[in-house]
């Protein structure tokens, strides 16, 4: 996905790929290196600036678009993805940042020029040591900056200089007395890099910016830098996607090899999170500062720091070819190195991040305001209703506050708040805007437990779609009151992740089916009413059409259950052996042969609850020892802030896919992408935390418990398809490699 979400945001992003195309194709840009390193304007951009490309977030009254920085997000994208050369980047972040300033005649002023086109650059002031003192005339400035990216190009820099303990934003001329502008030979070959010198420069009054702060300059450039290194990076998942699918080795296109499916399966991972990053962080500059510094420094981490190794990545999966001058691959590489270089060290974002997240926690939510008022106010009675009641039994799977069984689940049950999104009675059809309002409401009632469906969650719609109504009426309201309890026999001993294998049997006898066979790693089979079964009712048929979806009745004879005991001790799992189990007609759903599609369905609705565990703290024993002084404090907080940073990213992946589908267009990738990032996350977590809790999982009884969350992670890296599995149908069924 791109940045832009709304068709809008897409054409535009289109525009500026086919004014690339039409003005600045490759081979002209390779030509133009010499002219480019010496700050020569690109000589297509009068045109570029007509179409307004470069101001689309900028007010009309001083020649802007008019749009919103999400918009512009979209065009530097773009323009990163066509290796578009010069100052656009640098340009769009002074007029950004420019935009911050107090509404003075001097900042209008220099809106209107950036406006018209003027190249600029802007230099941070943990990049230079200015020093500014005042004059009559307003400051003289001395001092020198480091490598700064559009330098030489630049007909107005925007720089903050240090005054007295304190920052001043100067608007310099370089044209002027006291300016030198030193060329350096810059990484990236697309754009200009120069040192400037400043040897007591005049700054007058009026040019002078108010009021902007360092923080959200800060974060306004790296959120519109991060966009570009999204772009840079999609070009890499779309170039190397073409090359697995047309290259040959062994007489067979090389992107049948699954090594490298999963390698370019991994990229688009990478880059999808990248995108989400980017995007969070350019809308939540309008946002609070603890949202916005929790955004861009997320965005510094999943998108501009990783993204030379994504490049990197790329070129291996291209081999040779990929190494050489003559392939475009290189300037991508160059380009995400310099933008990774041009934020500084990124383990300072990492530890910013781990300081503000013990206390802030990033909301991504989509800001709704009063849209359905009287939708939501139902909602908010039922739930105000609900928290006057309790429950007063443990649920039948476990004891956990979201299984409890009482009047209070049953109001919420009744009202269809539990899967809001099913049909009546089950559910109340609710619209994506509208599950989104009964989310908040819910989150506006932090002592009220949503309750969970377990793992009936993934079972029910199937019994919706396709089971007569006296069974849904016979099972559906007593589940969603807690009173029953599921499983799903699924996976076999020779059938784990390749359902289609499955070798239990059901045979037709009068009145049913008789089904023998051995079912493993059944979850909560032990404390399950009903099971889910999938079992071959057609031998000679292709293995996928010749399976049957039953309920089955746990207390069936022939039914054996032998518990699993996990490395934790415990046995949430089960083996199941079924001998000559009778199971009814009327509890085969579907045809005898329509398992297969209904097994589908139920493995999606398990991999979406599964990605949606993200919203569960992970880092909460890193975030703990984030709290104590330590020697390592440093290293606590880099390790928590990337793992918030982590699951920032998914959560927002979430978010932008319910805004895809509230814009009435077609679901995308993102369960099982967020599945694959999901297991990353974990490991990363997990690991960290087991390094910087040492020698805490010596023992089991350790106080934060360290061992016993550990050893449950199999479940969850397991459970809903293993990552290698998603690999593969996010390689074949997104990316579209060819199958062998």
């Amino acid at each position: 996905m791109t940045i832009g979400v709304v068709p809008e945001q897409l054409q535009l992003a289109d525009a500026v790929a086919q004014f690339a195309a039409r003005h600045a194709p490759i081979d002209k840009t390779r030509q133009s290196f010499d002219a480019v390193a010496a700050g020569e304007l690109p000589p297509w951009w009068e045109d570029f600036v007509a179409n307004g490309f470069h101001a689309v977030h900028l007010d009309e009254e001083i020649g802007g678009q008019g749009g919103t920085l999400v918009d512009t997000a979209c065009v530097l994208e773009a323009a990163a993805l066509a290796m578009l050369p010069g100052p656009l980047l640098q340009s769009v972040i002074a007029s950004a940042v420019a935009g911050l300033a107090a509404d003075t005649p001097g900042r209008g002023n220099l809106l209107r020029r950036l406006a018209g086109g003027t190249p600029a650059t802007v230099i941070f002031p943990e990049n230079n040591d200015f020093r500014a003192a005042r004059t009559v005339q307003g400051w003289s400035v001395t001092g020198t900056c480091g490598p700064t990216l559009a330098a030489c190009s630049a007909q107005l820099i925007l720089a903050a200089a240090h005054a007295d303990g304190d920052t001043v934003w100067l608007v310099l001329d370089p044209t002027q007395n006291g300016v030198d502008v030193e060329a350096r030979h810059g990484t990236d070959k697309t754009v200009d890099i120069g040192a400037v010198r400043l040897d007591g420069y005049t700054c007058p009054n009026e040019a002078v910016l108010q009021g902007v702060d360092d923080d959200q300059a800060r974060s306004t450039a790296l959120a519109l830098t991060a966009s570009t290194a999204a772009g840079t990076v999609r070009w890499c998942v779309q170039a190397v996607t073409e090359h697995l699918r047309t290259r040959e080795q062994f007489g067979k296109p090389i992107g049948t090899f699954q090594a490298l499916q999963h390698q370019a399966a991994m990229l688009l991972v990478s880059s999808e999170l990248a995108v989400s990053a980017a995007w969070d962080a350019v809308r939540s500059l309008s946002e609070d500062p603890a949202q916005y510094r929790i955004a861009a420094s997320g965005a510094a981490l999943m998108a501009i720091a990783p993204a030379p190794d994504m490049v990197l990545d790329t070129l291996t999966m291209f081999g040779a070819i990929g190494y050489t001058w003559e392939h475009d691959l290189h300037l991508y590489w160059r380009k995400a190195t310099s933008l990774a270089a041009s934020i500084g060290p990124a383990g300072r974002f990492a530890e910013q991040l781990g300081e503000l997240t013990r206390s802030h926690t990033r909301d991504v939510s989509v800001k709704l305001g009063d849209v359905d008022a009287d939708f939501r106010r139902d909602v908010a009675a039922v739930l105000d209703e609900a928290l006057t009641l309790c429950n007063d039994q443990p649920g039948r799977q476990g004891d956990y506050p979201n299984l409890a069984t009482g009047p209070q689940r049953t109001l919420i049950a009744d009202a269809g708040l539990i899967a809001p999104h099913w049909p009546r009675p089950w559910g109340i059809e609710a619209t994506q805007l509208q599950q989104l309002i009964i989310d908040e409401e819910f989150a506006k009632r932090p002592e009220l437990v949503r309750p969970s469906l377990g793992i009936s969650e993934w079972i029910l719609p199937s019994l919706i779609s396709s089971a007569p109504e006296h069974l849904q009426e016979r099972f559906i309201p007593a589940t969603q009151r807690g009173e029953l309890g599921w499983c799903q026999l699924f996976s076999e001993p020779g059938a784990g992740s390749d359902l289609a294998s499955l070798a239990t049997r059901a045979t037709r006898v009068e009145g049913g089916w008789r089904i023998n066979g051995h079912k493993i790693w059944t979850s909560s089979a032990h404390t399950a009413d009903y099971g889910a079964l999938l079992a071959r009712t057609d031998p000679e048929a292709a293995k996928h059409r010749g399976i049957g979806y039953f309920i089955v009745d746990m207390r069936s004879e022939g039914i054996e259950l032998q518990p699993i005991r996990q490395a934790t001790g415990e046995a949430h799992f089960n083996e199941v052996f079924l001998s000559d189990v009778f199971v009814p007609d009327e509890l085969l759903l579907g045809g005898p042969t329509d398992g297969w599609n209904l097994a589908i369905a139920t493995m999606a609705q398990e991999r979406v609850a599964i990605s949606g565990y993200v919203n569960f703290d992970r880092a909460s024993i890193l975030r703990s020892l984030a709290e104590q002084e330590r020697p390592d404090r440093a290293r606590v907080l880099a390790a928590l802030g990337e793992a918030d940073a982590y699951a920032n990213a998914i959560k927002v992946l979430a978010v932008r896919e319910v805004m895809r589908l509230l814009d009435g267009q077609a679901a995308g990738p993102a369960s099982s992408i967020a599945k694959v990032a999901m297991n990353v996350m974990l490991r990363r977590t997990f690991k960290a935390t087991l390094e910087l809790t040492a020698p805490s999982a010596l023992v089991e009884d350790s106080d934060p418990a360290i061992v016993e969350p550990y050893f449950h992670l199999p479940a969850e890296l397991i459970g809903g398809g293993t990552k290698e599995i998603q690999l593969n149908i996010i390689a074949q069924m997104i990316l579209g490699l060819p199958r062998r």
